[in-house]
């Protein structure tokens, strides 16, 4: 496998799907498949730093996900939170920076809490940013920016706009993957993804590897984007 670093995209964006079909597959409860996603979103983190990709997007928990049964809603709220916590030495290690995008309010304290211990823990690392989208969803973004924005007598620029979202500076992603076989957007980063390139993949999240993260840079380095220029 040859990725090209010269055309490397500068922001992956990933949905991690199928923790739950992975270990209904197995025999096995829903909570151990939530177990393995992190191990899996661990290892893809280290190939893309390893890779060069400095912007990192995963879809942790969305805002619809809420709607699930209370005893798995729990479970991932305590897993994130001591998830993140046990791996700072790794984000430390390997120079990572962790950021967040979602709407706090609505989080435990204690996942509050892990996630500003970490982005402060990490603030000043460059090597890649990964932005945790817990509790995001892409029509919550707009609306809390627009509630930022207030009251304006003319249309907003799109960069006062922009202004107002969640990580202003991390550029839109050029890739987006889905895994797990699905095809649709699930209110994911709606206003960023508006010229990404789109890659579907039917392996389940907790069975991806660095050499599928390969594959879809690959597959996006052979993409012509025009962003709706004339070829």
């Amino acid at each position: 496998m040859n990725t090209k670093a010269s055309s490397l995209p500068s922001h992956i964006a990933i949905f991690m799907d199928g923790n739950g079909r992975w270990a209904k597959s197995r025999g096995l409860p829903r909570s151990e498949g939530h177990k393995e996603g992190l191990n899996t979103a661990k290892r893809i983190v280290k190939s893309a730093r390893d890779m060069g990709i400095k912007n990192l997007t995963l879809y942790t928990f969305s805002t619809e996900n809420w709607k699930r049964a209370e005893e798995e809603v729990s479970f991932l709220m305590g897993l994130v939170g001591r998830y993140l916590r046990a791996e700072i030495d790794f984000y430390k290690e390997n120079q990572i920076r962790v950021v967040h995008s979602g709407d706090m309010d609505r989080l435990p304290d204690n996942v509050k809490d892990a996630i500003q211990y970490v982005v402060k823990e990490t603030a000043l690392f460059k090597d890649t940013r990964v932005n945790l989208a817990i509790n995001y969803g892409g029509r919550d973004e707009i609306l809390r920016a627009i509630g930022k924005l207030g009251r304006l007598d003319r249309k907003p620029t799109e960069e006062e706009f922009i202004a107002c979202m969640d990580i202003p500076d991390m550029p839109d992603p050029d890739l987006v993957i889905r895994v797990g076989g699905e095809y649709r957007m699930s209110n994911f980063l709606l206003w960023q993804v508006a010229y990404s390139e789109l890659y579907f993949s039917p392996i389940l999240w907790p069975d991806w590897t660095e050499d599928n993260l390969k594959l879809a840079i690959e597959e996006y380095q052979r993409r012509d984007r025009r962003f709706g220029a004339e070829k």
